[in-house]
């Protein structure tokens, strides 16, 4: 309207982009978004955007476009007529992360902490049950510190995606490690998955896009919420369709459930339980079985005894020691994987697995026997084959062999034996 109007130059506002929101007091105020916007922009061929001073730090995280900062209509308008340019913003060093919660915390729980470390070397879905107390929200908050940090291209993903929805932490405008995204178990399909009336946000499923979605309490969220997570964990991606247009988010995040083995909870565990075997199979029933088949990892919780938690023989092994392991493991499963797209065993179609990396027949005994008398499904093979390769990569084998394979299926079947 400036241009049109002839106040200001037609060239000066040819090759710009200009963002933000005007206040009624001529402010120019910071918005959501803007790193995506200004990826958009360079795309488009555009290298001088203006946007507000609030934002001036995402919006220089991309590095081959120049960020001019403005907080008032005023120096825009001086900016466009030539009179007093605005200076182009140089972004500062990025903060150093917050370090996150240490495995050395959590005392005992051996088939626990194993667990964990196999779902980061792999990338595996992971299902923890147990009395409370056993541990299961520390295991699953220590997740995020044994994945390796972002790459400049992941970590840009992660940070448009919380630009978009609103969650990008103050003074921190790149994130830089795993995210970890923890709803309540009373959070809606929206708030899970993403929509809203007006802009599609997203949920906190995107928002843990390379990172770790924990649903603490997960029997208590309603069955058709948590049942929606089932695409969008196939498909890395969720598409929310809203009359005025649709939006999609990328969701490739590691799904750890956790649950209380019946609705009395006993922090003594099933020695002290009250609940009827009815209830407890209601309550088990409220986890969809299509949902628990695409959990690679199942894993039961004893209650913490005293000599495990007054007596133990040593210190139990740091989050840095592990999480040397787990990048040794993810190497590995790299080079194997070169060329084909995928980084982690998580992500291997069944076909390639069978064609391309198959495990050798001698090993299978105890898998094909699980799957002929019905306690494993074909998908839940060829998740028992992926975890079978992420514990060879531990291991440092080339091909899983029948220890490898026997240990997948324990920690698939052993929940369905419970």
């Amino acid at each position: 309207m400036l241009a049109a109007s002839g106040a200001v130059p037609q060239q000066s506002i040819d090759q710009l982009v200009l963002l933000g929101e005007l206040g009624l007091d001529g402010s120019v105020r910071g918005i959501r978004g803007v790193l995506p916007a200004v990826l958009a922009a360079t795309r488009a061929g555009h290298r001088q955007v203006v946007v507000p001073t609030a934002n001036a730090e995402e919006a220089a995280l991309v590095d081959s476009v120049d960020v001019l900062p403005a907080r008032t209509l005023g120096q825009v308008l001086a900016h466009l007529a030539g009179r007093e340019p605005l200076t182009r913003h140089v972004r500062g060093p990025l903060p150093e992360p917050a370090p996150p919660p240490d495995l050395g915390d959590v005392v005992g729980q051996a088939a626990g902490r194993r667990a964990v470390e196999v779902a980061a070397a792999g990338g595996h879905h992971l299902f923890l049950a147990g009395p409370p107390g056993a541990g299961k929200t520390m295991l699953a908050e220590r997740l995020p510190g044994l994945l390796p940090p972002l790459d400049e291209q992941a970590a840009l993903e992660v940070t448009a995606i919380h630009s978009v929805a609103g969650t990008l932490p103050s003074g921190a405008p790149l994130v830089t490690r795993p995210t970890f995204e923890a709803p309540h178990h009373s959070a809606t399909m929206a708030a899970l998955i993403g929509g809203g009336s007006g802009q599609i946000r997203p949920g906190a499923v995107c928002r843990a896009h390379r990172g770790v979605l924990f649903l603490d309490e997960a029997p208590e969220f309603p069955r058709a919420v948590l049942d929606t997570l089932r695409q969008p964990l196939e498909r890395g991606q969720v598409t929310i369709h809203r009359a005025a247009g649709s939006a999609t988010f990328p969701c490739r995040a590691q799904l750890v459930l956790a649950a209380n083995p019946c609705p009395c909870a006993s922090a003594a565990g099933d020695t002290a339980c009250t609940c009827s075997s009815l209830e407890r199979r209601r309550y088990r029933s409220r986890l969809s079985g299509p949902l628990l088949d695409r959990i690679d990892l199942r894993v039961d919780l004893p209650p913490v005894t005293r000599a495990a938690w007054l007596d133990g023989l040593g210190p139990p092994e740091t989050t840095a020691e592990v999480a040397r392991r787990v990048a040794v493991a993810r190497a590995a499963a790299g080079e194997r994987l070169a060329g084909t797209g995928l980084t982690v065993n998580s992500q291997v179609p069944g076909r390639l697995l069978r064609e391309r990396w198959a495990v050798p027949r001698s090993a299978l005994g105890l898998v094909e026997r699980a799957l002929e008398r019905g306690a494993l499904s074909v998908r839940g093979f060829d998740r028992v084959m992926r975890v079978a390769w992420t514990l060879a990569d531990l291991a440092g084998h080339s091909v899983p062999g029948s220890d490898e394979v026997a240990e997948a299926l324990g920690m698939r079947l052993q929940r369905t034996a419970a």
